[in-house]
């Protein structure tokens, strides 16, 4: 087989491949096999048809075909992994010669990653914020522990800002009823900007039986977006009762005896969710910052891939809320150009920032242990929600294990670049991102059973072949770029002489 290569772009090649005739025999005999078992000729079984009688009543074009179609695959595999490409996506592939019995010739253009080297990332300076507590804080986030344990008690006044009010809701359209916009025995927070327009200018200075018709558009059902004129009726106003910050307090939302118990553990979680947020923003800026001293094309495929993603998480997410695409660019304030724009551009910073920790992964010679790989599938798997074994299952069956060497190496590189970040707080303090994630490793720590501790491992047994063809994969794109720098040495060389 003849592979050769043609740079279409900094991004994409096209490789010309010829292969001898002869080597599409296995291929030519499974076709034979298989349109044998497909094919009804009176005298033979199925399975059992000679291929001369497929060349006469099916034609021998026909077999070419199922036979071209099964080569490809693998021929096409062939080239890459012989020219050491590193492709992104799928190719467009071409049959663009097909002599029977002589020749077999076909085109793949395909997107590959770029070749570049990653600079020097050693002081690379990362500003995070301070890490700290204040007590306005602290009493904040206790005051959000007594709402949860507040009660609410009827009073009799009309409604305030802050109040809870249990309403009923009617709308009408020219007279005719809205039977999808009714509710009855709502509880509604006064104040608290509901989806239903002018609903808390309605609602406020009503008492317990009156009523107020105002109109605005439904945003719900089958006549969404409709004016409609709507009618609220206040069953009842009831005001929230926090339980008072004491000692009684603290034993009936913790397992503390006293307030300043609570209050002193309140304020320790606190400091590591800080802590946990600086180191956080430091690998994203930390990231930012080496991204900006590289330059790369980027396959205009692989970003719309992005697109296409990011743009359909959205909408699944709005959907899930009852928004609308144009429901959100109008809470966010932005066109529709303004927001393409700013996905765009996250897409082609998150490609980027795919392919330079990719690339850094093979300077370092970055590998993935099995420990490594059980760790990440517990702590998925604790993420989400759902049994590890549910989640390694899950992972096996759709063959997400390369996915995940990939996900660990790109991590490992990460936290290799932070490593090497001098990282400073906003007031101007050096931090040290080893003491803290010692700091943190300290903390709360959830221990896998044995039985997640070996599906974990049966992942990562697994997962040693995804490596050891990622571990090819890393090879071959070093020794393609030695190569490459071992070209622009002697051109370089050829210029000095």
């Amino acid at each position: 087989m003849k592979t050769d290569v043609e740079e279409l772009t900094p991004t994409r090649v096209k490789l010309t491949v010829e292969v001898p005739f002869d080597e599409l025999k296995p291929n030519l005999d499974k076709a034979y096999q298989e349109i044998s078992r497909q094919v009804r000729i009176k005298g033979f079984r199925p399975g059992k048809v000679p291929a001369r009688l497929i060349d006469q009543y099916v034609g021998r074009g026909a077999v070419l075909q199922e036979a071209v179609n099964d080569a490809l695959p693998e021929l096409y595999g062939r080239a890459v992994e012989e020219k050491e490409i590193f492709v992104l996506g799928q190719p467009d592939v071409e049959v663009t010669e097909l002599d029977d019995n002589e020749k077999f010739a076909f085109t793949a253009e395909v997107d590959i990653r770029p070749k570049f080297e990653v600079p020097d990332y050693d002081g690379l300076e990362v500003v995070v914020e301070d890490a700290e507590v204040t007590d306005e804080k602290v009493a904040e986030t206790l005051d959000s522990l007594r709402e949860r344990f507040a009660s609410l008690t009827t009073v009799e006044r009309a409604a305030e800002k802050g109040d809870f009010a249990t309403i009923d809701i009617a709308a009408e359209i020219d007279g005719e009823s809205v039977e999808d916009a009714a509710t009855s025995g709502y509880s509604y927070e006064v104040g608290s900007e509901g989806a239903i327009e002018g609903l808390d200018e309605a609602v406020t200075g009503l008492s317990a039986g009156e009523s107020k018709t105002f109109t605005s558009k439904l945003v719900g059902g089958e006549r969404a977006g409709e004016d409609a004129e709507i009618t609220v009726t206040v069953q009842s106003v009831k005001v929230k009762d926090l339980p008072e910050a004491d000692d009684e307090f603290a034993q009936l939302a913790s397992e503390f005896d006293t307030i300043e118990e609570l209050r002193e553990d309140v304020r320790t979680r606190l400091g590591r969710q800080v802590r946990l947020q600086q180191l956080s923003d430091a690998r994203d800026k930390a990231l930012e910052a080496l991204l900006e001293k590289v330059e790369i094309p980027l396959p205009d495929a692989v970003v719309q891939q992005e697109v296409d993603r990011r743009y359909q998480q959205l909408d699944q997410q709005l959907q899930m809320a009852g928004m609308t695409r144009q429901d959100y660019l109008k809470d966010e304030e932005k066109t529709e150009e303004e927001f393409d724009r700013e996905v765009r551009d996250a897409s082609a910073l998150a490609v980027k920032g795919g392919f330079v920790l990719d690339q850094l992964a093979v300077q370092e010679e970055l590998g993935v242990e099995n420990e490594e790989l059980s760790e990440y599938v517990v702590t998925q798997a604790m993420q989400m929600g759902v049994a590890p074994q549910q989640l390694a299952q899950y992972l096996t069956e759709n063959n997400q294990l390369p996915a995940i060497v990939s996900e660990v190496l790109r991590s490992k590189a990460l936290n290799l670049i932070v490593e090497h970040v001098t990282l400073k707080t906003e007031s101007g303090e050096t931090l040290d991102v080893e003491a803290i994630q010692r700091e943190l490793d300290g903390g709360e720590t959830v221990e896998a059973g044995e039985d997640v501790a070996e599906e974990a491992q049966e992942i990562a047994d697994a997962a040693a072949d995804a490596d050891a063809a990622d571990e090819a994969d890393r090879e071959e794109a070093r020794e393609a770029n030695a190569e490459a720098e071992a070209e622009a040495d002697k051109k370089d060389g050829g210029k000095d002489a």
